[in-house]
């Protein structure tokens, strides 16, 4: 692995999002002085919170795996997971069908063999337990190599894992694969739908984004009591405690270097910092413009489709809202490949919808005032280069067309018994620095996967490391976890000593 030559006492970590948050708390743990930039007031980045007419909303991600990497990037400072107060959701996610029916997502796997016999007999519950070996398969055999480690070249990438992988078929097509084990269409959505995250639709995903599928259907969902945004919260205090010094409402204006070497970082306010190394992680195109080096690559880079969030306030004890909604409900349309290729390669918004409805207030009650409820809603729709859509004018219309869309799914009177919040189109994802108008970065095809994917080591710049979703290993909250443990080491070297807290423990709530 190589890793950044010369001094690198004072490391300056640009964005206190989820990947910057983790490596500063895997630095610190290593010994390095830590400075963190954030433009913002608060932490969190794209898994941030903002308190909007009283409700404490989560305006980026609002899923949350794997919370074990949270808890590594605490241990490096002697912390702990017991500092966030997690609830397990059971079930996972609600999903309705076209066709009327629903299915209870859980990620016990008794739990979810009996409601697979319940909705599609015993066949496809047998078919769900091999699906469900498969998936942690291949969670297992890329989780370390994979996922979890620096490439500097595609050679990297050779080596019994890779055997393995291909044995498991990582290398065919997502949808395909999960068709071998599952005949009913709904659960074969239900089990692949979670490609969209990675920007490539089921059918063309590889089926190595399996993993993503496995995080969600096997490892389990949680919520942070009082939001993803305590998830920032919590490690944010831990790398003060840990000495990280941080610097809110500052943002980075550009990278003072000397030849191949950066001295210095220089904000917007004139302020020099000096420094041995710097961490960015800003949007990808942002980061380059950061630095003034663009790497080159064979293949423009493609980014993932883009969403719009509709934030709104229902009254409590509303009972479409009891009826029809868990903490996570998904509304599958009818149509699926065309929904795909409507905002993935058509650059037109869905005619007949899935939608992600999250209601965060079914697990925690005080994220809104007393009385009402926090519901948001997620439209998946195609990035402003593939689908360069006037947001501005269309912006409320489509909020018309989704809110009459989930009153004939069920929930009757939605547009006339819930009160907006805030409506987030691409535009505004572009506005706030996000290429393309994607929160979702950088897609997952083939050419973008791995060591394919932009490096985390940018060539010409010598004590400069990446981390998020633009980079090694790819889009989430797991990934970007990772993103800063990989971006740390490649400052010092190895991974950060963990440094546990006596009596530390993971602390779970049940629901």
């Amino acid at each position: 692995m190589r890793t950044i030559g010369g001094r690198t006492d004072h490391v300056v970590v640009v964005g206190a999002g989820l990947s910057g948050l983790s490596a500063a708390l895997h630095l610190a743990g290593a010994g390095r002085r830590v400075t963190v930039l954030e433009s913002a007031e608060t932490p969190g980045g794209r898994a941030g919170q903002e308190l909007i007419a009283g409700h404490r909303v989560d305006t980026g991600a609002t899923v949350l795996t794997m919370p074990e990497l949270v808890d590594e990037a605490l241990s490096a400072v002697g912390g702990s997971l017991s500092e966030i107060d997690l609830v397990k959701l059971a079930p996972a996610y609600r999903a309705h069908f076209a066709d009327g029916s629903t299915i209870h997502l859980h990620t016990e796997a008794e739990a979810m063999e009996a409601e697979v016999r319940r909705v599609a007999g015993p066949r496809e519950a047998a078919g769900y337990r091999s699906l469900r070996t498969w998936l942690t398969s291949l969670y297992q055999v890329q989780r370390e190599r994979f996922i979890g480690a620096n490439f500097d070249s595609p050679l990297d990438l050779l080596g019994p894992d890779l055997a393995r992988l291909a044995a498991l078929g990582g290398f065919g097509r997502l949808g395909p694969a999960v068709a071998k084990h599952l005949s009913d269409e709904r659960l074969r959505r239900l089990f692949s739908f979670q490609a969209l995250y990675a920007g490539v639709p089921p059918s063309r995903a590889l089926a190595a984004y399996a993993v993503i599928a496995y995080m969600d259907t096997v490892a389990g969902v949680y919520y942070p009591r009082g939001g993803i945004g305590a998830v920032a919260e919590a490690m944010a205090a831990a790398a003060g405690r840990a000495g990280v010094a941080f610097r809110y409402g500052t943002s980075a204006a550009w990278l003072e270097r000397v030849g191949s070497r950066v001295g210095a970082v220089r904000t917007t306010a004139g302020e020099r910092i000096a420094c041995d190394a710097v961490v960015l992680t800003a949007d990808l195109p942002a980061a380059y413009r950061l630095l003034g080096i663009t790497p080159r690559r064979p293949l423009r880079l493609r980014f993932s489709p883009s969403a719009v969030v509709l934030h709104t306030s229902a009254p409590r004890g509303w009972a479409p809202l009891e009826n029809r909604l868990g903490h996570h409900t998904v509304f599958f349309g009818g149509a699926w490949e065309q929904t795909f290729a409507e905002i993935t390669r058509r650059g037109r918004l869905m005619r007949d919808p899935s939608l992600l409805v999250t209601r965060p207030t079914a697990t925690d009650p005080t994220l809104a005032p007393a009385g009402r409820e926090l519901v948001s809603v997620l439209a998946p729709c195609p990035n402003l280069a593939v689908g360069p859509i006037d947001w501005r004018r269309v912006g409320p219309v489509y909020r018309d067309e989704l809110v009459a869309e989930l009153d004939r799914r069920g929930l009757t009177g939605f547009g006339a018994d819930t009160e907006d919040l805030r409506l987030v189109t691409p535009a505004d994802w572009a506005a706030a620095g996000l290429a393309e108008g994607t929160p979702f970065s950088v897609a997952h095809t083939f050419a973008q996967t791995g060591p394919f994917r932009p490096r985390n080591l940018v060539p010409g710049a010598d004590n400069v490391v990446l981390a998020g979703s633009g980079t090694t290993p790819g889009v989430g909250i797991p990934p970007v976890l990772i993103s800063g443990r990989l971006a740390a080491q490649r400052v010092t070297g190895g991974p950060a000593r963990v440094r546990r807290a006596r009596g530390a423990r993971r602390t779970v709530s049940g629901m």
